[in-house]
């Protein structure tokens, strides 16, 4: 596994999702599409506990178990529990640029780490570090492709103009 290639890939999204984080109003950071999908502000949100107490910890609790046992999450049950429309967008924006180089800084000081550990996952089985590695870089891509779709439907809600001369979506 190109271990190098996935941390300089993970370095390199700091900018580009601190681009598409990039509000010029409330309303647009606010607004969803449909009742039930993400708007900027949850996605941002999400993307600082998935930084640190998914994909980092994840890691950590592969290469040492001991250390770092493995701690339950609840991605979709935290959008209500940690109050993610009610939190200040900017101050999450920064937090999770923080947590990002933490957390480049934290891999790129591993002396030979060992990507094939693992731990048995309760319902996923064994788990290794180099794929929850791979895994934090396609859930990068993951949000890149969503705030992308969330930014186009703003856009076209707000110009009221059909966008499919831009070219097939």
């Amino acid at each position: 596994m190109k271990t190098t290639f996935i941390i300089d890939q993970l370095e390199s999204n700091q900018s580009i999702f601190l681009s598409l984080f990039r509000s010029s109003s409330s309303e647009e950071y606010l607004w969803r599409p449909e009742a039930d999908k993400w708007c900027l502000l949850e996605i941002v949100c999400h993307m600082t506990d998935e930084e640190v107490l998914d994909f980092r910890a994840r890691v950590q609790t592969a290469m040492d178990e001991k250390k770092f046992p493995l701690v339950p999450i609840d991605p979709e049950g935290w959008v209500k529990a940690k109050k993610y429309i009610e939190q200040n967008f900017s101050k999450k924006r920064q937090e999770w640029a923080i947590e990002r180089e933490r957390s480049v800084a934290w891999l790129r000081s591993l002396k030979s780490p060992d990507w094939s550990s693992s731990f048995e996952h309760p319902e996923l089985g064994s788990m290794s570090a180099g794929l929850f590695l791979a895994n934090w870089l396609a859930h990068d891509q993951l949000h890149i492709r969503q705030i992308n779709t969330l930014k186009r439907a703003y856009l076209e809600h707000i110009s009221g103009q059909n966008l499919g001369y831009a070219g097939k979506w």
